[in-house]
């Protein structure tokens, strides 16, 4: 899949992106952590690794020739969106919109009726109003650092 005018190509990501993955969750504009930041965390290549492999883990990387631009996963046992990020440079081409898509239709085809992600509560944030403005909508629940659980519904 190819978004006009942007040169970015899309496909299924493999465990064989996630250290590409990992650098690039670290230069997101909001939010970017580092990958000794995830490591302390547990998130790494070595954890995440099987958990792609098995499936349990799916996505879509967005690529420009052979610089990775972005990525979104998803747990595909809780329905959960774990992570959406995107390099600055590649922001308002509609890359984060075309991930996110076709990382919850993943979720949607096996008969989920609802997907979900953790948000900042926060309207300055980017992300706040990208969801909002895509449908994703508060359920009333925080988790526990105050961010808002959003669902998304078939």
């Amino acid at each position: 899949m190819t978004c006009k005018g942007s040169g970015l190509e899309y496909r299924r990501a493999t465990s064989s992106d996630l250290p590409a993955c990992l650098h690039v969750r670290g230069q997101t504009r909001d939010n970017p952590l580092t990958p000794d930041y995830l490591a302390s965390l547990g998130v790494t290549t070595e954890s995440w690794g099987p958990l792609v492999d098995s499936g349990q883990s799916v996505g879509f990387v967005a690529e420009k020739k052979t610089q990775l631009a972005g990525f979104c996963f998803a747990d595909t046992r809780s329905g959960e969106v774990t992570v959406l990020a995107l390099l600055p440079e590649f922001e308002g081409l509609g890359a984060g919109r075309s991930l996110l898509h076709l990382t919850t239709q993943i979720l949607f085809s096996s008969g989920r009726e609802e997907v979900w992600l953790k948000a900042s509560p926060d309207p300055q944030t980017r992300a706040y109003g990208f969801y909002r403005h895509l449908g994703w909508r508060w359920n009333g629940a925080t988790d526990e650092i105050g961010d808002q659980v959003l669902l998304l519904r078939a």
